[in-house]
């Protein structure tokens, strides 16, 4: 049927209106478009202007100078150089092993090293520098500038390295600085971006590791210019960093120099104390090691020897070494007795080599025994029977409780690694740790410095510190950061009264300057020099009753693990304290013959100010000690360098 004209006129006005809504939302759609066109090119162009700078120029970070480590006096024990390295890029370079070899033939590189280089190029980007030799001579380094043109892609630069002119002398404390590991970034919650920059270095152990924050310093940046593959094009601005943060230790180089060299090659740890400051100047630990190998880049054999080594070259025994203190703790023992008011200093107790306490019998050391002893005999013959006796009276806990006023059983806080708090046993302790109860047989053993009791060769300077002030001395190894003094920690009064001290202190004294005395062979003869003493042996090996019915092996006749430690504490001068000394020797054998000579030796260095003086030992040792003290391989004071032959 044929539309009508009214049927063609509302079909006329539906597609009208169908072309106004579909022209309105075209429209609507282009108006939106274009706003938001507006929006993007004219309100935010300065944005978007920024992010298109921004992938073309690059921030990155310089890495600042390390802070510098010193002793007291001012001398440097680590310190930064001149590293002179060399670059190359594979896309500058182009034949690759070409330029490789045409470089070795300028600087001196193994074919090893080459083959190595150029892995490491081939595995980068075409455009990222890649260090392929470093640390070269000045005149190595000249020669890879003056055949530059025949070195495509080959740059030499200078950048810092780490590095320690005294090396073995304070390995142990100050440390050594490494590659950032994965595991150096675990235990930082917020690591700072500058250790994240390849081929920076930080502090592994010691000083270094523990000051790192203060060390390291702060970045500086540079603003480059790169192109769309990431290649630098130019730099555009620099700014330099803040430096590292300068420290000064309480050390002294030159004691500590005297002290590794009087060590020699025992293995063995010495430290001196400051007994007014706590000032520690001497925290030698032998056998040492080079640091420089480690921030070079230590080779697998080099590292095996240290590691393989009996005599721990790597440990720092000064802090993490934990001994049997032996007879150095019998002054524990009596000021603890004293103090609980069980004994006087002129108690008696008989001596006939031996006590027996149920079944089993504890010996002194000397078989014979002793005879009728007091304090100050015991002390000065280091009778052990005296000890066991008194020991039994006060017990442990009273023992223990006086160990830890004289800074046993504690851990310093000082800035190095491995710091041991040892042990200073009690009863509570032994329920603790081993589920058992404190026997009698234990307060023996610990009488006199054995059983479960352990110290380190600091809590024994510590303690004989305490012994010669009557304060509670802390020990303190920074003396300076950034030109300022770091705090003295106030010694308070051990409260012990001034006659028990006294006491402990003439037996000390006994010890080393009269006829029977432990050390009269190691006595200073100088009245202004007078030293006071202990000397200590201890066991590493249970002796068996048929061994002491037959006769106790002698140290030199055993394998040397199975030989007593020897130590030997001691402070001088006897009437004006200013030094305190502790020296163990692993292995050593008797304290009195072998640590208590080197613990002389070392305290009369601090007291001098120069080589110990030859009118400061008994005269028929004088030509003995000139010959030792000759030998000695001892730094230049003034160059540092090492080893030089002291005319004495």
């Amino acid at each position: 049927m044929k539309p009508t004209a009214r049927d063609t006129e509302e079909s006329k006005r539906r597609f009208n209106r169908r072309t106004l809504l579909l022209g309105g939302a075209m429209g609507a759609t282009v108006a939106v478009l274009g706003a938001r066109m507006r929006h993007l090119q004219v309100d935010q162009a300065e944005e978007f202007r920024l992010l298109a700078e921004e992938n073309r120029i690059n921030i990155r970070l310089i890495p600042p100078d390390r802070g510098l480590i010193q002793d007291r006096n001012g001398k440097v024990i680590a310190g930064n150089e001149q590293n002179y390295r060399v670059v190359i890029s594979r896309e500058a370079a182009g034949d690759v092993e070409l330029v490789m070899r045409r470089l070795a033939s300028v600087i001196p590189m193994t074919a090893e090293e080459m083959r190595r280089a150029i892995d490491d190029v081939t595995a980068m980007s075409d455009f990222v520098p890649v260090t392929v030799a470093e640390r070269l001579s000045w005149d190595d380094f000249s020669r890879v500038a003056v055949n530059a043109p025949v070195l495509p892609g080959v740059v030499p630069e200078v950048g810092q390295s780490r590095r320690y002119p005294l090396d073995t002398d304070f390995a142990h404390v100050v440390g050594y600085v490494g590659p950032v590991s994965a595991q150096d970034l675990e235990g930082i919650d917020t690591p700072d971006p500058l250790l994240r920059i390849p081929k920076v270095q930080i502090g592994k152990i010691g000083v270094e590791k523990w000051l790192e924050d203060i060390l390291r310093g702060r970045a500086g940046t540079k603003r480059i210019e790169v192109n769309s593959a990431g290649r630098v094009m130019r730099e555009l601005e620099r700014q330099d960093g803040e430096r590292g943060t300068d420290i000064r230790l309480t050390l002294d180089a030159d004691i500590q120099n005297f002290a590794q060299a009087r060590l020699g090659t025992e293995s063995a740890a010495a430290v001196i104390l400051d007994v007014t400051t706590g000032d520690i100047l001497c925290m030698a630990s032998s056998p040492s090691f080079d640091p420089n190998l480690f921030v070079r880049g230590i080779s697998h054999d080099d590292y095996t020897l240290l590691t393989e080594s009996d005599h721990r070259p790597l440990a720092d025994k000064p802090v993490s070494g934990a001994y049997p203190p032996g007879s150095t703790f019998k002054m524990v023992t009596a000021l603890a007795a004293l103090n609980a008011g069980v004994v006087t200093p002129d108690t008696k107790v008989r001596c006939p080599g031996y006590i027996e306490f149920g079944n089993r019998r504890f010996n002194c050391w000397k078989r014979q025994g002793h005879g009728t002893v007091e304090l100050n005999r015991a002390l000065s013959e280091s009778c052990d029977v005296f000890f066991y006796d008194i020991a039994q009276k006060v017990g442990i806990d009273a023992i223990a409780d006086m160990g830890r006023r004289f800074g046993l059983g504690q851990r310093f806080d000082l800035p190095v690694s491995a710091i041991t708090s040892g042990t200073m046993p009690d009863k509570a302790w032994k329920l603790e740790r081993q589920k058992a109860d404190w026997r009698i047989g234990d307060t023996i053993n610990a009488s006199i410095g054995q059983g479960y009791v352990l110290t380190s060769p600091l809590q024994l300077a510590v303690m004989t510190a305490r012994i010669a002030s009557g304060k509670a001395v802390v020990p303190r190894l920074v003396r300076m950061i950034d030109g300022r003094e770091t705090p003295i920690a106030e010694a308070l009064p051990l409260g012990i009264p001034a006659e028990f001290l006294d006491a402990v202190r003439f037996g000390m004294h006994e010890v080393v300057n009269s006829q029977k005395g432990t050390a009269t062979a190691s006595q200073i003869v100088d009245p202004a020099m007078v030293m006071a003493g202990k000397t200590g042996t201890s066991q590493v090996r249970n002796i068996s009753a048929a061994e002491r019915a037959s006769g106790v092996i002698a140290n030199e006749d055993l394998p040397w693990n199975r030989r007593d430690h020897a130590l030997f504490v001691a402070y001088a001068p006897f009437d004006k304290p200013r030094y305190a000394v502790s020296v163990v020797v692993e292995h050593g054998g008797g304290g009195s013959t072998v640590a208590a000579p080197i613990a002389r030796d070392i305290l009369l260095r601090a007291m001098s100010g120069g080589l110990p003086p030859l009118e400061a030992y008994p005269a028929s040792q004088r030509g003995r000690i000139a010959s030792m003290l000759k030998e000695l391989p001892l730094r230049d004071p003034v160059t540092g360098k090492s080893p030089v032959r002291t005319e004495t």
